[in-house]
């Protein structure tokens, strides 16, 4: 997922901090850039997170309203469940890797619940929800189609998603714009076949780029006299 772009921006950021500390470690330094970097590839799981995030907290809804009504009345309302059953949504929250992310980050949108809230409503009052629910093509190429189009009006240039970005990590300021393109890529690359083996973007494509990463970062301190 990390390409020589966001290799270079982290450097650059490295870099600048780097002659703003008077210890000048460069040992140091290299462990902050390839952490940096690290961060990176937590947003980008985390943001996959956030459709799962959004799909449960529409079940919760649904599950409190059958609750309600149910209590008051003895009959069983009718919901339409296509949001919550979407095919797509239902492999991502399976899918190994994502799983031991949160096993192993401890990460979840759980303390967002004002956040999601919002960003749901936003969504469920949207032509592309409406017209969701409204089609009947119940296949999972549709849901995944779904989820693309929720994800470019929704979450690509959303401010207050920026702004709980920023709260959670301050490695994650510049990352979101770039990330989002890996977030959309994957989505795209998902296929049903693969059920919940379904392979994530590797956090580099190869050890070549993280080679390339500390040479250029090594190279760019030892060579200050040319910038």
């Amino acid at each position: 997922m990390i390409n020589r772009v966001l290799i270079r921006i982290k450097i650059i950021q490295i870099v600048f901090a780097y002659y703003q500390n008077g210890s000048k470690n460069l040992d140091s330094a290299e462990k902050e850039l390839f952490f940096s970097l690290s961060k990176a590839y937590d947003l980008y799981n985390y943001l996959l997170l956030l459709m799962v995030a959004l799909k449960n907290y529409a079940k919760k809804l649904i599950e409190n309203s059958k609750y309600k009504t149910a209590s008051a009345t003895e009959e069983e309302p009718q919901f339409n469940t296509k949001f919550i059953e979407n095919k797509f949504v239902a492999q991502l929250e399976s899918n190994i890797a994502l799983t031991g992310f949160v096993i192993a980050q401890k990460k979840t949108w759980d303390n967002e619940k004002a956040f999601i809230k919002e960003l749901y409503e936003s969504i469920i009052v949207s032509d592309i929800y409406k017209e969701y629910l409204a089609n009947d093509d119940l296949s999972y190429e549709n849901d995944k189609y779904f989820w693309r189009k929720i994800y470019k009006r929704f979450i690509l240039n959303n401010e207050s998603l920026d702004q709980v970005l920023e709260e959670q990590s301050l490695y994650w300021n510049d990352d979101k714009e770039i990330v989002d393109t890996f977030v959309m890529k994957t989505i795209k690359r998902f296929d049903e076949v693969q059920g919940e083996k379904q392979p994530l973007l590797p956090e580099f494509k190869d050890d070549e780029d993280k080679e390339f990463a500390s040479r250029l970062f090594r190279r760019t301190i030892q060579n200050e006299e040319y910038y």
